[in-house]
């Protein structure tokens, strides 16, 4: 979709000059759903929802460290690098330039999923020639890199992720096109990649000549699927295309804004959508954040709402609190609306969806952290300094609990009142409006603030 506009005039240096040209003002915007806490908090469901209405569903960033999970007729569907929307067999799914692939991981994830019933991705999926490659000797890197850290290691899920970006910011990375471009190039960069890995640690386990051969039979298997995904995808939303952007982990694993070091590699805020795709900001549309109605992580790190008793429990066994990628139980809190309003400022969300509202249905009251003191003293400010967020004192309000089942409930107007009240302490917080709510799996999508 576009709309013509003739240019009247231009001025410069306090001159008119005329010009009878014409030109294209795009109004097809992308709709981005982004993690709002430090993720887990339901993107994939929220993804495979919207993806009903969708064209074209993209991942810009991270790799196979994410981990989404989307149940559709009892069958379960574990994706780690696919968009979550390929279950879609009318839409199209593109793997991005700012996503880092793990080609053996890749083709394991799709025959995985095709055993469930996942039916002709090869007609559906697009991976960008620009996406760098993780090598199984990056995922080797990743762990030494851990074990040499020792106590203050970070968690990471040893995917190769952290050496592969490192390897495209220090320019010794491998993409997809050199791949599928002249061999012995790829051969020659692979073999200086090696050396230099071997040189920086000696135990690396390295089997060169194994890994130029199977890396030749991807290349075959690989080229069908590739293709300059930036031209591809302008030209789609230039033809009205409907783009909706799966952002992987979440805004406080952002490796600018979030807690780092306990980060990714990747900037999983909105600034990603932009570098991981070849988009520019005019064409963003809505941007979804999505909240899980409590606060949960994965790994170490400060977490300032973290619960240790018996509520923290009931969260992780009635939310089903465990890892898709690393299968490790996921810390449990309260809902941590400092957290939300920093990453709103940072992603600028036109809306939310509350994911989760139901795992609060046996709580007699439910507490909610809405600002940090430092010293006795309120801060109006997210630290950055690790030490300073691992000593903040939250300051809470209590909201009453609605002790009673959610889960049946089809329309938002059902709701009891308690609950409705506590997404409207939320948006009124936020000033975002929560225009989509979560429950056992099914999305209502009713604004509670009309």
């Amino acid at each position: 979709m576009a709309s013509t506009t003739n240019s009247k005039h231009l001025e410069v240096n306090g001159d008119c000059l005329y010009t009878n040209k014409r030109y294209k003002m795009e109004t097809n915007k992308v709709t981005v759903v982004l993690g709002a806490q430090w993720g887990d908090e339901g993107k994939g469901k929220v993804v495979d929802l919207l993806a009903v209405n969708a064209d074209i569903v993209c991942r810009c960033q991270g790799g196979n460290n994410a981990g989404h999970t989307v149940v559709v007729d009892g069958k379960e569907f574990d994706f780690h690098l696919l968009p979550s929307g390929i279950i879609n067999q009318k839409c199209v799914s593109v793997i991005g330039n700012g996503v880092v692939i793990h080609l053996p991981g890749l083709f394991e994830e799709l025959k995985k999923n095709e055993l469930k019933g996942m039916e002709g991705w090869q007609q559906r999926l697009i991976i960008s020639d620009r996406a760098h490659l993780v090598f199984d000797m990056h995922q080797q890197v990743d762990g030494l890199q851990e074990a040499e850290k020792g106590k203050n290691s970070l968690g990471t899920t040893k995917k190769g992720i952290g050496p592969t970006y490192s390897a495209k910011a220090t320019r010794n990375g491998i993409r997809i096109g050199d791949l599928l471009g002249d061999f012995e190039i790829f051969e020659e960069k692979f073999r200086t990649l090696a050396a230099n890995y071997k040189r920086m640690f000696p135990s690396l386990e390295l089997d060169i000549e194994n890994e130029l051969v199977r890396y030749k039979e991807y290349a075959e298997k690989i080229r069908p699927l590739v293709k300059d995904t930036v031209s591809y995808l302008h030209k789609e939303i230039a033809n009205g295309k409907k783009v909706l952007v799966e952002g992987a982990n979440a805004a406080m694993l952002d490796i600018d804004f979030g807690t780092y070091p306990y980060v990714t590699s990747s900037n999983c805020s909105i600034g990603g959508v932009c570098t991981g795709l070849g988009l520019p900001p005019s064409l963003i549309g809505e941007v979804l954040g999505v909240v899980k109605a409590y606060t949960t992580r994965v790994g170490d790190g400060p977490f300032p709402t973290e619960l240790h008793d018996e509520t923290g429990n009931l969260l992780q066994s009635r939310g089903h609190e465990v890892g898709v990628t690393t299968r490790r139980v996921r810390r449990c809190g309260w809902l941590d609306l400092v957290v939300l309003k920093y990453t709103a400022a940072v992603n600028g969300y036109s809306s939310l969806c509350l994911t989760k509202l139901d795992i609060l249905d046996t709580l007699k009251e439910i507490k909610v952290g809405v600002a940090y003191k430092l010293k006795g003293k309120k801060i109006e400010y997210f630290p950055s300094s690790m030490p300073e967020l691992s000593n903040v004192e939250v300051e809470y309000i209590t909201l009453p609990g609605w002790c009673c089942s959610t889960e049946n409930v089809r329309q938002m107007d059902k709701l009891p009142e308690a609950a409705r009240n506590y997404v409207r302490t939320i948006e009124d917080y936020l000033q975002v409006p929560a225009t989509f709510c979560m429950l056992d799996g099914n999305i209502l999508s009713l604004l509670l603030s009309v």
